[in-house]
C-alpha cells in the first residue's frame, strides 16, 4: 500500500472522470461517493473504482452528461429520471429533492429511475444527516447473491443505508449489504491477495468457498439465518426495482461487463425525515445523546468493544484525513495507465 492526501486524490479522480467525458456535476459526485468509501474504509468502494466508471463513460454504458428530471407525484413523493447517468450524481440529486419535500411535509421518498452503480449507499443517507434529516438509501444491483440454501445467483448485493443527525456529534450511520460481503471486497480480497472470511462466498455448487478467484455468489447476511438476509434483500428489490419499474437484479446487466455500452437501467430509493415533524428537536436530540452515551458506556464481553454504528468509520476518516488513504498496488497501476492515456497528472504516492 502507498498513501495519497486525500486532496490529490480528490482533484485527480475528479480531473480523470472530466477528461473522460462527465460533466463537472457527475465528475463532482462520483468522486464524492468514491472518497467517502476510501475515507471511511470502504475501499471496495472507494477510488478503486475510478478506471471501472471511466469505462463505463466512455463505452456508454453511462451517460457523462445526463438529463435529470425530477416529476412530483404528490406532496412527499417524487420519480426522478436519471437520464443513464452516473449512480451518484443522480442519488445525491434524488436524496436533495427528497429533504426539500420533506422541508414541508415532514417525510418524503423519491423513486429512482435509469441510474447505475452508485457506491456506497452510505454517502447519500449521511448527505441527508448532515442536512439534518434522518436519510435512507437503499438499492439492488446485478444478481450475485444466492438464497438462504439456494444454488444459483438471485438477488444483488443490496444494500441498505440510514443516517441520523446527532447535536453536537458526528451522524449515526448504518450502511451495510443484505449479503455477507459486497462483491467489490471480493475483488479487493483478490487484489490483495488474501483469503476470504468463513461462509461469506460460495462456489457454483453454493458450497462455501475461502479462494476469492473461485467465488461464483456470495451467502446473504445470516449465515445459518441467511433467510433473513435473503428477506432484506428481497425487500430492497420490492423498492428499488418493482416499485420504480426498473430492472430486478437477475435482469441488470453484470457490473463487469462485457457490455459496456448499453445502460444498465437499475432503480433506487431514498426517503428524508425532518424529526421536528414527530418530535421537537430538543427532546430528539438529547434522546439520541442520551441512546448513544448509554450504547457505548455499556458493558462489553472480555477483551471486546461495543460502537455506534459509525464510530468505527468515523475514526478510521479522521486517521486518514491526517495520514493519507491508502492505495493499493492494482489501482496504482490503473492510475498511472489513466494518468498517461488522459493526461491527468498523478497525485504524489507516499511509499513511507
Amino acid at each position: 500500500m502507498v498513501r495519497v492526501a486525500p486532496s490529490a486524490l480528490e482533484r485527480f479522480c475528479q480531473g480523470v472522470l472530466a477528461a473522460a467525458g462527465a460533466d463537472a456535476a457527475t465528475a463532482v459526485a462520483a468522486t464524492r461517493a468514491m472518497m467517502h468509501g476510501s475515507l471511511f474504509g470502504i475501499d471496495s468502494h472507494g477510488v478503486r473504482l475510478t478506471g471501472h466508471y471511466v469505462k463505463a463513460i466512455e463505452g456508454g454504458r453511462v451517460i457523462g452528461k445526463p438529463h435529470i428530471e425530477v416529476t412530483r407525484t404528490g406532496p412527499a413523493a417524487a420519480v426522478l429520471d436519471g437520464g443513464d447517468g452516473h449512480g451518484a450524481v443522480v442519488t445525491f440529486a434524488a436524496m436533495e429533492a427528497a429533504c426539500d419535500m420533506a422541508t414541508t411535509a415532514g417525510i418524503a421518498a423519491v423513486a429512482i429511475r435509469r441510474s447505475s452503480h452508485f457506491g456506497a449507499a452510505g454517502a447519500y443517507a449521511l448527505a441527508a444527516a448532515e442536512a439534518g434529516f434522518i436519510g435512507i438509501a437503499v438499492c439492488n444491483s446485478d444478481s450475485f447473491m444466492r438464497l438462504h440454501g439456494g444454488a444459483e445467483r438471485f438477488h444483488g448485493t443490496n444494500p441498505i443505508a440510514a443516517g441520523v443527525p446527532v447535536a453536537g456529534g458526528k451522524p449515526w450511520l448504518l450502511d451495510m449489504a443484505t449479503s455477507a460481503i459486497p462483491y467489490n471486497r471480493v475483488l479487493l480480497y483478490r487484489s490483495l491477495g488474501l483469503p476470504l472470511p468463513d461462509g461469506v462466498a460460495s462456489d457454483g455448487a453454493g458450497i462455501d468457498i475461502a479462494d476469492p478467484h473461485g467465488v461464483e455468489m456470495l451467502a446473504p447476511l445470516g449465515a445459518a439465518f441467511g433467510h433473513k438476509g435473503a428477506g432484506l434483500a428481497g425487500l430492497v428489490e420490492i423498492l428499488s426495482a418493482v416499485l420504480t419499474g426498473m430492472r430486478l437484479s437477475f435482469d441488470i446487466a453484470p457490473m463487469g461487463g462485457p457490455d459496456f455500452s448499453t445502460p444498465r437501467g437499475m432503480g433506487a430509493f431514498v426517503v428524508a425525515i425532518r424529526p421536528d415533524a414527530f418530535i421537537d428537536r430538543d427532546s430528539f436530540d438529547a434522546a439520541m445523546r442520551r441512546y448513544l452515551d448509554r450504547l457505548r458506556g455499556s458493558c462489553t464481553a472480555p477483551g471486546a468493544a461495543v460502537m455506534a454504528p459509525g464510530d468505527r468509520e468515523w475514526a478510521e476518516a479522521e486517521r486518514r484525513r491526517q495520514d493519507g488513504i491508502p492505495v493499493d498496488p492494482v489501482t496504482i497501476e490503473d492510475f498511472t495507465a489513466l494518468a498517461k492515456r488522459l493526461g491527468v497528472p498523478l497525485p504524489v504516492f507516499d511509499r513511507n
